[in-house]
């Protein structure tokens, strides 16, 4: 059972690969083809709910970037804003930028010029779209005139096709009820779900026993007995 604790505790890598696209299809081939060089695009807004998948996003293709050579960052707070400011970055992605404050909307002023001048790859989040931004008004306007996209949540049966998908490529059978119980009493985000796939996955293999949903709940409690 330690050990089944230290699997739910071990978050999922994320990357483009791993994301769920549902309906966001053709926001993540822009990001593939921006990543490749395919593309001019120097700023890329997100937005959407919490839970949406945008800091997945935008984790991944910092993650992505770098692993190419890239000098890239991901940042969600003004404090690691103000580092980037004088880092010779290729790429940077600001999470949640409605919370950056007065101060962190002037950096970003900056950053979203040096992205105008070609000087930057600037891919970021936000709450609302552009119209919609509780930002100054000289920041709204610059990310409006970049690429933007509305980040579409997956729907219950898009969470169960990517359990389902996933668990396929883990080398078992997860039948759709088992998914469903997982969706009906444990974390509904993806993320959440897939980490609790994955110890699901292992202590089946651990104990000796098929993945069904009275193993899915001895997972479950497991895990709301970690949280606590």
């Amino acid at each position: 059972m330690n050990q089944l604790l230290l699997d739910l505790a071990r978050p999922q890598p994320q990357t483009l690969n791993n994301f769920a696209a549902g309906h966001n299809s053709e926001l993540l081939a822009l990001l593939t083809a921006w990543l490749q060089g395919t593309t001019a695009e120097r700023c890329v807004y997100l937005w959407g709910v919490p839970g949406s998948g945008k800091s997945h996003l935008l984790r991944a293709v910092d993650a992505a970037a770098t692993a190419k050579g890239e000098v890239s960052a991901y940042v969600a707070d003004k404090a690691a804003l103000a580092e980037c400011l004088s880092s010779p970055l290729g790429w940077l992605a600001v999470d949640d930028v409605q919370m950056l404050g007065a101060d962190g909307e002037v950096m970003l002023f900056s950053l979203l010029n040096r992205a105008a001048q070609g000087d930057l790859c600037l891919l970021l989040s936000g709450s609302n779209a552009p119209a919609g931004l509780e930002v100054r008004a000289d920041v709204r306007t610059r990310i409006g005139a970049g690429l933007v996209f509305h980040v579409q949540p997956l729907s219950d049966d898009d969470k169960v096709v990517a359990l389902r998908g996933r668990a396929n490529e883990r080398g078992f059978d997860l039948s759709r009820d088992v998914a469903e119980y997982l969706l009906r009493h444990g974390r509904r985000d993806l993320p959440s779900l897939m980490v609790v796939l994955d110890a699901l996955d292992r202590y089946s293999l651990e104990v000796k026993r098929p993945v069904t949903i009275p193993l899915a709940r001895e997972v479950l409690q497991a895990a709301r007995d970690g949280e606590q």
